[in-house]
């Protein structure tokens, strides 16, 4: 008879990477099941136990709450997702909320770049072009920027192009 290995909450802790405070709350919440426990009333974890905990984790990046993770901790990861239409376009909802973050954060460091190749110091934020960099934005292209991230760059960078040296 194989016994199946388990884990302690500290074991469990650091294999999740959640603090043993918040594998508790999470119990509490009935985010996660109740935890089986020793005579001694210590709590055991089971490797399932451990893979819904990175769900839970792997949810939580996503940016779905608490308490709208409880349906997809409910179905078995070989269901039917025809089943489970709500659950899909929650899915793809969040989906494009994290690649809309992408995109802004991809500006950001574009603006970063930008700001590095000038050689401006930080808080230095004026119209003027150095001398030949207008004509080096001309040269290259990188993806448009919205009107209110757009008035953060300075006039060369309103281009909507980069420089060489930064593609």
């Amino acid at each position: 008879m194989i016994t199946e290995q388990t884990f302690t909450i500290k074991q469990t802790a650091e294999l999740t990477g959640l603090s043993e405070d918040t594998i508790r709350y999470y119990e509490k919440i009935n985010l996660l099941p109740q935890a089986d426990r020793k005579d001694n009333g210590h709590r055991v974890y089971h490797q399932k136990d451990i893979n819904t905990i990175w769900l839970i984790v792997c949810l939580k990046k996503t940016g779905i709450s608490l308490e709208a993770m409880k349906p997809f901790l409910k179905v078995s990861a070989d269901a039917d997702p025809t089943e489970h239409l709500e659950l899909v376009e929650e899915l793809r909802s969040q989906r494009d909320n994290i690649v809309s973050q992408i995109s802004s954060l991809q500006q950001i460091v574009d603006f970063i770049d930008i700001k590095l190749e000038e050689g401006r110091p930080r808080g230095e934020c004026s119209d003027q072009t150095p001398d030949g960099v207008l004509e080096e934005f001309k040269e290259t292209k990188t993806k448009p920027i919205s009107v209110v991230e757009m008035s953060y760059f300075s006039a060369s960078a309103k281009t909507g192009k980069l420089p060489n040296a930064i593609k």
